[in-house]
């Protein structure tokens, strides 16, 4: 018991320091302006946010969708530069994130069977059209993460008249095992929100792949946003035997990016090595040796995956920075944002 105090004691430690750190942003940090959009879709309130660089007028637009138990707050976290949508924001784009109707800030929904990969996709769609309209522009960029693949992808082949181009990171491209989902709702836990992170030989998050501020500030954000339940409709869509295809790879018009490590347990790698044979010109398939399902967050490889991310989001483009549609914005300095074998541990 003493240990378990002591454990308790320096994780929250570790997390107040954390915190302390990023209220007090350094002189020459960057400063992001936030905005959230109203949007609502058959009866749920939708949160749609977005974060831009202060002082910038981006041109270019890219949607973020999350994956199957925590929300859109996974890819902010507000430590060094770890960030995903505080690097897009750098290099140009204003930044969208949706919360699938059930998830995150979003409504609450009363089945949680309902919001199954297809009804996620009409919220991308719902959302896509709202950031065009307000923005004024016809296409955006769209980047799914796990579950946001399944989402997003099948958007994308619904609807390739609003689609750039199309990221799926760590796609989860077949079933990921048959395993009987049988409650509508996802129980969620810190130690939940932890599992896709890499463990070292005696089964503990290995430091020298993820410093443990990002583990605190990511599970803080899980508690903090999804709180103790989720839908679990995707879930029951992955959790089938791994000959069943989620993503049709053929049927994606658009140039896409995969990018995944090569340690992550919720892929099948034999599809994704072959993804570039089905997918059209301008796509590219990248394997970052060493990294796992939460890549983004990596110490050792999350430099080289917003470095391949941006050369892709990049490559063929001279676009010139201009002004968008101007919305209501304040401050955003410090939102907190927060490996599984069995389907029900899924995360992400």
């Amino acid at each position: 018991m003493k240990t378990r105090i002591i454990s308790f004691a320096l994780a929250l430690l570790l997390a107040l320091t954390a915190l302390s750190a990023i209220a007090e942003p350094a002189e020459d940090e960057p400063l992001y302006d936030y905005t959230v959009l109203p949007l609502e879709r058959n009866g749920v309130a939708l949160h749609l946010d977005c974060v831009t660089l202060r002082g910038s007028a981006p041109r270019r637009n890219i949607l973020l969708t999350h994956g199957v138990t925590y929300s859109s707050h996974e890819f902010d976290i507000d430590y060094e530069d770890y960030s995903l949508v505080r690097f897009l924001a750098r290099n140009g784009y204003a930044v969208w994130r949706l919360d699938i109707a059930g998830f995150g800030q979003s409504g609450d929904v009363e089945d949680g069977f309902m919001p199954d990969s297809d009804y996620a996709a009409e919220d991308i769609a719902a959302a896509v059209e709202a950031i065009c309209h307000e923005t004024g522009r016809d296409r955006l960029d769209l980047l799914g993460w796990s579950w946001g693949t399944v989402t997003a992808s099948r958007f994308a082949i619904r609807h390739p008249e609003y689609v750039e181009r199309l990221v799926l990171y760590a796609p989860i491209l077949s079933g990921i095992g048959a395993y009987e989902v049988t409650e509508p709702f996802h129980h969620n836990t810190w130690e939940h929100a932890a599992d896709d992170f890499q463990r070292d030989a005696d089964g503990h998050i290995d430091p020298a792949i993820t410093d443990p501020l990002v583990v605190e500030l990511f599970c803080s954000g899980s508690w903090h946003y999804d709180k103790e339940y989720s839908p679990n409709g995707g879930r029951r869509d992955i959790c089938v035997d791994a000959s069943e295809s989620l993503i049709d790879l053929s049927a994606i018009a658009v140039p896409t990016l995969v990018i995944c490590g090569d340690s992550d347990p919720y892929l099948d790698y034999a599809r994704i090595e072959s993804a570039a044979e089905a997918l059209p010109e301008g796509s590219r398939v990248e394997i970052i040796p060493g990294g796992a399902h939460v890549l983004m967050y990596e110490a050792p490889y999350y430099h080289d995956f917003q470095a391949r991310l941006n050369d892709f989001l990049s490559s063929g483009r001279t676009y010139q920075l201009e002004q968008v549609v101007a919305l209501s914005r304040h401050d955003i300095r410090a939102p907190l944002s927060g490996s599984a074998t069995t389907c029900p541990k899924k995360n992400g």
